[in-house]
């Protein structure tokens, strides 16, 4: 891996957001990394951990390694799905190898020393943590995952390994905000196919036939909805604060030849 220890002084370290109520639990580390504080430039400047991006993988390997360190693991210790915008969760027993593993979009381990995240670019990351049990679990909500049911298999894969629902607390890391997400008449119709009451998550848009989509109320109800404990949203919308998140879909409106991803993550404490 190339050398950046020239870049190695405080301010180009990570710089996450956390959040209150899985900060105050003991023996669990998290982090919802900002793309502040790597070794990227460009377009990914600078802590970009997108291994499916087109960033120069040694400069993404450091980041996820200034990453790991942060949550007090070795950086052979973080493991990411493939993500595939599913409704698959895997359980983590042993760590893969970057880039390699299984496609899923949510993590579920009870392994101390590991810490399991996922990457996204507006769509939404959700931490989950069940103190009482020492479980915890990432998911990528996308609206596809979202819609499908990614939320309750992360719970179910939780709860195979021993969790209670009752007691698990689930935070809603950066995600696009409703009045930023502007979406065509098929896409309302699909989510209130599967249940009228979606309606609620959508508001007139400035263009005739569209409408915005609030992802993030979404993926609240349905954390609700599933009856843990605590469900939480930080809410940081990554479309509007370029200082701290990556957008695909800023990048997208901007006509920019990619995106750098956001690396949320959690671990057990040894």
């Amino acid at each position: 891996m190339a050398n950046f220890a020239a870049m190695d002084v405080p301010r180009h370290q990570p710089q996450p957001l956390t959040a209150a109520p899985l900060a105050a639990l003991d023996g669990i580390r998290h982090a919802f990394f900002t793309r502040q504080g790597g070794v990227s430039g460009g377009l990914y400047g600078s802590l970009n951990t997108g291994l499916g991006s087109s960033d120069d993988r040694d400069r993404v390997l450091e980041n996820r390694a200034r990453a790991a360190a942060w949550l007090g693991v070795a950086a052979d210790r973080l493991v990411t799905p493939y993500q595939i915008h599913s409704a698959d969760a895997v359980i983590v027993g042993d760590v893969w190898q970057p880039g390699k593993g299984p496609k899923a979009d949510a993590v579920v381990t009870d392994r101390p020393g590991i810490a399991i995240g996922v990457g996204t670019a507006d769509c939404g990351p959700v931490l989950f943590a069940d103190p009482k049990a020492r479980i915890i679990a990432a998911a990528h909500a996308g609206w596809q995952g979202a819609l499908s049911g990614i939320v309750d298999a992360t719970l179910d894969a939780m709860e195979s390994l021993g969790a209670d629902r009752a007691t698990i607390t689930a935070v809603l890391g950066p995600t696009i905000s409703g009045a930023a997400y502007e979406v065509g008449a098929e896409f309302v119709a699909r989510f209130v196919a599967a249940d009228p009451d979606n309606d609620r998550f959508f508001a007139p848009a400035p263009r005739d036939g569209h409408a915005m989509f609030d992802l993030p109320a979404y993926i609240l109800a349905r954390l609700t909805a599933a009856g843990i404990g605590q469900a939480h949203d930080l809410g940081h919308c990554t479309y509007a604060d370029e200082a701290r998140c990556f957008s695909y879909r800023r990048a997208t409106h901007r006509r920019e030849a990619d995106y750098g991803r956001l690396l949320s993550a959690i671990a057990l404490e040894d």
